[in-house]
């Protein structure tokens, strides 16, 4: 029996053949298109794979066919996938796919633009698929280390043979901001993607006539929900353009969304635009929200906008598998059940196990707060290649004989059969537009490029979900470094780029001879 993620998508192909799989830049796929368009990349990919190459294959590729038929074809071929984006810098694009050891990857025609920049100087063959090129000579001539594959060379669908492959094997492999200034690889196994998706089709009751919205890149987890639980149970995933995206309820309207799931930061721009009015999306029956915490009054203009639906904040980071505890809205009760303005992350998905500790890892009484630990079917195998930090964050509590994985995240324990609640972060990483960001990582880019020791990046302006930006403090006389936001724009995602660089002479420290991050807050607050 295929017990991989490939399984729920093959068994659709077979039941619901002619109905539509994706919705994707204008074009719609049925399921038996999608999956001629995935077996052939996947037969394309053994007949040319590169010898001692890992099962691991990049795709390159944003909001197009290519690059779901490319997620599809990686697991077809029993590979995981690692997912690139042409957001972001295209060192960082290198640095992920050396990091990957990837020796194959797909890449869309938007995508190719970048291409030079990332393979210059790479090293390792590469076996490059493009499978909306026509000509492929140009970059065979510019890059002969490397076999390129056009359109005209991908293998018919027919020619794909199903492989065996554990359920112990990489799903995929998401990289994350890292504290070192270097990205870190998340390995999940296949076994636990299933667990996720098994739960939510069957907490949901999801069905062939669902429509699924598709609000998040690749190379955000979430996305991994909404492309495989709607593939198990023979719904349509619905991927809108960058430009739709800048109007929500037309989306929702336009496309018949039945199953809505984004960050809370999306459902703050709706509201903005006035697109919450109570009854705007009837349509709707289930509504997830996740990457960041939850305001209520978000979540109650929500439920008036689509009274038809349920409600529910699903909470998880990647190392937990997409999400890992839920909490569903209600309005007699949840009002009183929230902290701070923030509904509550609720409980453990079914077999996952929450701990609440103090520094010293144990539990802490009831009703009182610390860091949630949690293991179970959906923990991850760990960081690619990084033991440290592999053994720094998962880890084995006192008295304890499973793994747990440190979150960080500061939570309440329940007490007397309360939920879970949020209160947040116990270390230095914030949110930004759903994204959890390591702000250690751009105080390390900030010192590379600029030379100075003292660098501090703080999250700033709050805001119900996290911050807003990141403004840096350097430690040094005068602000001679003209060329400095340039050079760091090259290497971070747009996202995390600083807003603002401050210089002083010097750094105000704490009793402990440390960094007062609170004192350079204040400065910041002083002159807003």
């Amino acid at each position: 029996m295929n017990t991989t993620l490939n399984r729920g998508f093959l068994h659709s192909v077979q039941a619901f053949r002619d109905r539509p799989a994706l919705e994707v830049a204008g074009e719609a796929l049925s399921y038996d298109a999608l999956f001629q368009r995935s077996a052939s990349l996947a037969g394309t990919l053994a007949r040319y794979e590169i010898s001692g190459s890992p099962l691991l294959t990049a795709v390159f590729a944003y909001r197009s066919v290519s690059a779901f038929a490319g997620i599809l074809g990686a697991l077809l071929r029993g590979h995981g996938y690692v997912p690139l984006n042409r957001a972001l810098p295209p060192e960082r694009t290198k640095i992920m796919l050396q990091r990957s050891g990837c020796r194959a990857m797909i890449v869309d025609a938007d995508s190719v633009k970048q291409l030079e920049q990332v393979l210059t100087g790479f090293e390792e063959e590469l076996l490059v698929i493009l499978p909306e090129a026509d000509s492929v000579e140009t970059l065979a001539k510019y890059f002969p280390k490397h076999r390129f594959i056009g359109k005209t060379g991908l293998l018919p669908h027919e020619d794909w043979k199903p492989v065996e492959i554990s359920d112990d094997a990489l799903a995929y492999v998401l990289f994350t901001s890292g504290s070192t200034g270097v990205p870190k690889g998340v390995m999940v196994a296949q076994r636990s993607v299933l667990r996720y998706v098994d739960f939510v089709c069957e907490r949901f009751g999801v069905n062939q006539t669902d429509r699924f919205s598709q609000t998040f890149d690749m190379t955000f987890d979430v996305s991994v929900s909404d492309m495989f639980v709607a593939w198990e149970r023979g719904a349509c995933l619905c991927c809108p353009s960058e430009k739709a995206l800048l109007n929500p309820a037309r989306f929702i309207s336009d496309s018949g969304i039945t199953f809505w799931f984004s960050v809370p930061s999306l459902a703050i721009f709706m509201k903005r635009l006035g697109s919450l009015k109570p009854g705007s999306y009837p349509k709707l029956r289930v509504s997830l929200f996740a990457g960041e915490a939850l305001p209520m009054d978000l979540t109650k203009a929500w439920a008036a906008a689509a009274p038809n639906s349920i409600v529910e904040n699903f909470y998880g980071p990647t190392e937990l598998t997409v999400s890992c505890t839920y909490y569903r809205w209600d309005a007699a009760r949840s009002s009183e059940e929230s902290e701070q303005g923030v509904v509550p992350i609720g409980q453990p998905f079914p077999g996952m196990v929450a701990l609440v500790a103090d520094e010293s890892l144990r539990e802490v009484a009831p009703g009182a707060d610390g860091e949630l630990l949690m293991t179970g079917p959906q923990l991850a195998l760990g960081y690619l290649d990084d033991p440290v930090k592999t053994a720094a964050a998962f880890v084995k509590p006192p008295e304890r004989e499973e793994i747990y994985y440190r979150t960080g995240d500061r939570v309440r324990r329940p007490l007397d059969g309360r939920p879970l609640t949020y209160l947040g972060r116990i270390d230095n990483q914030v949110k930004i537009l759903g994204r959890r960001v390591e702000l250690g990582e751009i105080e390390a880019v900030v010192r590379e490029e600029s030379g100075v020791g003292g660098v501090v990046a703080l999250g700033w302006p709050k805001t119900t979900t996290g911050v807003r930006g990141v403004e840096v403090f350097l430690e040094t006389e005068g602000s001679g470094h003209p060329e400095l936001k340039a050079r760091v724009e090259r290497r971070l995602p747009a996202y995390m780029a600083p807003r603002n660089y401050r210089f002083l002479p010097s750094f105000p420290l704490n009793a402990n001879g440390k960094y007062d991050r609170p004192a350079l807050l204040k400065i910041l607050e002083l002159n807003k």
